[in-house]
């Protein structure tokens, strides 16, 4: 009996539909790729420019930790196509990688550039459709996308579209979008420019640098807080340890430094600037005219730092919460429970990782399943 044929459209070439579009070509598949803009743009910024491929973490029950939404979801997915898979997926493709001390996955040329030049000609063989899918129509025989040009049929579908887009004949449930990995804007503000190292949040036991903005906080510790909390409702407190490797001996350093200003003897801990700011006229006080409770104050305000969160900034979030409910699709092959044939990666999906490396580690291994399904079908 003859294999049935199968014509896949692939709607978004971003990270995922390409490597979806990669696994099928090689299994000699007919695949379309449908996207408006150029393929795999949305690549060039990441890791700033060079690319974080993934993270170095190979046991997939801890990798799954990292992603406050599809933690569970991911069980399967992961124990599929593992970070140690990306590696290999990028070798294939003539990808050399390397692994920082932070865990953190690059390609070694440290280009984005490159990682999209080789992807992209590796599926050189599959079609590219420059235009807007406005719609999916659910099976009869097959699919029907309709773009802004033209109507295409297929056998099945494949959508790695990400940050809100989706079609109204499908009646998939959709996750409000949120954003996720965004900087917060705060009640009080600092002098924009101050980094502050290895900041502990007693609430969420999560470790990371801080950097003030004008607006309010920014930087690796505020992206993952705002990923946890990218459905809490604002303002909400944040309560932070500025200095958790360090008890700060501070009435042995206001003995030794009895005609110091407060400011000058913290500064060895904290820039001076946050200083001024954070203790205002008391960190002009000399030493010796700090009382016990005084003391106390200050180190309370140093070790129990604590800010109002009253919103994101807008247009600096890069990734988005948000999208199709998991519970409608089957996570040991990314197939749509509603529509056989129709399958979801990526961004597209309710799932979303902390920096690192995660989303697009989310981005390859879904995208992986997507493809095994369907040409083992």
């Amino acid at each position: 009996m003859a294999q049935e044929y199968k014509n896949i459209a692939i709607i978004g070439a971003g990270a995922s539909g390409c490597v979806c579009a990669y696994y099928l070509l090689k299994s000699c598949l007919d695949v379309t790729l449908f996207d408006i803009k150029e393929p795999l743009l949305t690549l060039l910024p990441t890791g700033g420019g060079r690319c974080n491929l993934a993270f170095a973490e190979f046991d997939f029950k801890e990798l799954v930790k990292n992603y406050p939404r599809g933690e569970k979801f991911l069980y399967s997915v992961f124990s599929r196509f593992s970070a140690g898979d990306t590696i290999e997926l990028f070798k294939e493709l003539g990808v050399e990688t390397y692994i920082q001390d932070d865990g953190r996955i690059f390609p070694k040329s440290n280009s984005a550039k490159e990682v999209r030049e080789k992807l992209l000609k590796s599926i050189n063989k599959a079609e590219f459709i420059k235009e807007k899918v406005l719609d999916v129509i659910p099976p009869g025989s097959g699919f029907k996308v309709i773009t802004n040009k033209a109507e295409y049929f297929f056998s099945h579908v494949v959508i790695s579209i990400g940050g809100g887009r989706f079609f109204s004949s499908l009646k998939h449930h959709i996750v409000p979008y949120k954003p996720a990995l965004t900087g917060l804007k705060t009640d009080i503000t600092y002098p924009a420019g101050i980094v502050i190292k290895n900041a502990y949040s007693t609430q969420y036991k999560i470790s990371g640098n801080i950097l003030f903005t004008h607006s309010g906080i920014s930087g690796p510790l505020v992206y993952k807080i705002s990923s946890i909390n990218a459905y809490k409702e604002f303002p909400y407190d944040l309560n932070f340890n500025l200095l958790p490797q360090n008890n700060l001996p501070l009435q042995q350093l206001l003995d030794a430094n009895p005609h110091k200003e407060i400011k000058n003897i913290l500064a060895k801990y904290l820039p001076l600037n946050f200083i001024k700011v954070l203790l205002g006229e008391l960190s002009e006080e000399k030493a010796h005219r700090i009382n016990g409770k005084t003391r106390d104050y200050i180190s309370d305000k140093i070790h129990n730092f604590k800010i109002t969160a009253t919103g994101t900034n807008k247009g600096e979030e890069t990734v988005t919460a948000g999208g199709i409910d998991l519970n409608e699709i089957n996570s040991k092959n990314m197939e749509s429970k509603l529509y056989p044939h129709l399958y979801f990666t990526g961004e597209t999906l309710n799932i979303d990782g902390f920096c690192g490396g995660f989303n697009l580690q989310n981005a390859w291994a879904t995208a992986f399943v997507a493809a095994e399904s369907i040409i083992q079908e």
